[in-house]
């Protein structure tokens, strides 16, 4: 029997295979809107290259380890299949006014063996989504990612000092970790809203 190439980069994506492309991107996604929003300045950034682009990750000490902590939980929460979106939120210090809320969407796509029906031994089964390529997840990835760093084209300057916070929605029956707390939306006031692209891996689908 042989496995042809293509076969072979179409093999089977599993959950954790799937929930790190996802962590992964969150974290460029969220470094690349501190950088062009401004949060953090310039020179706190160091560049990388990912997905075929030039990336800005922070070498801020302390922001790493916020981001780390945040990521892990978020792995964790992708693992049980308890996450609905991932929200950046960006703020003036001063005022407290929520000023931008980046969100990301995230669904959990179900397998063939999810699908399956039928508890009398006549089990129908339905096609789970198509198997995707490395090479075709990151194109979708870079898209995003070059609609982030667009958007200082359309966006309005944040002339005041801003800071930021993350948050994350789980399913209601979740519990929250003891150093985590209960939220409120945290809207913007006559918000206009910009749909950027979305990916899939098969088993996640993130829509921003």
């Amino acid at each position: 029997i042989m496995l042809t190439a293509s076969q072979a980069a179409r093999s089977r994506i599993t959950l954790r295979g799937s929930t790190d492309i996802v962590v992964e991107f969150f974290e460029f996604s969220i470094n690349s809107i501190l950088y062009q929003r401004g949060i953090y300045p310039p020179e706190s950034f160091t560049r990388v290259s990912k997905y075929g682009l030039t990336m800005l990750v922070t070498n801020d000490e302390g922001l790493k380890m916020y981001l780390n902590k945040i990521l892990k939980q978020l792995q964790d929460w992708l693992l049980c299949k308890t996450v609905q979106k991932l929200v950046v939120v960006v703020s003036d210090v001063d005022t407290q006014d929520v000023l931008e809320r980046w969100q990301f969407d995230v669904q959990h796509q179900k397998t063939e063996k999810e699908n399956a029906g039928g508890s009398d031994g006549n089990t129908t089964k339905m096609a789970g989504p198509p198997e995707r390529t490395d090479k075709e997840i990151n194109k979708d990835i870079q898209a995003i990612i070059r609609q982030i760093t667009a958007s200082v084209t359309f966006l309005p300057l944040l002339d005041c000092a801003c800071s930021f916070d993350l948050l994350i929605y789980t399913d209601k029956d979740m519990e929250t970790p003891q150093e985590w707390e209960e939220s409120d939306p945290r809207f913007v006031n006559n918000s206009a809203e910009v749909r950027l692209r979305s990916f899939t891996t098969s088993l996640h689908k993130v829509e921003a």
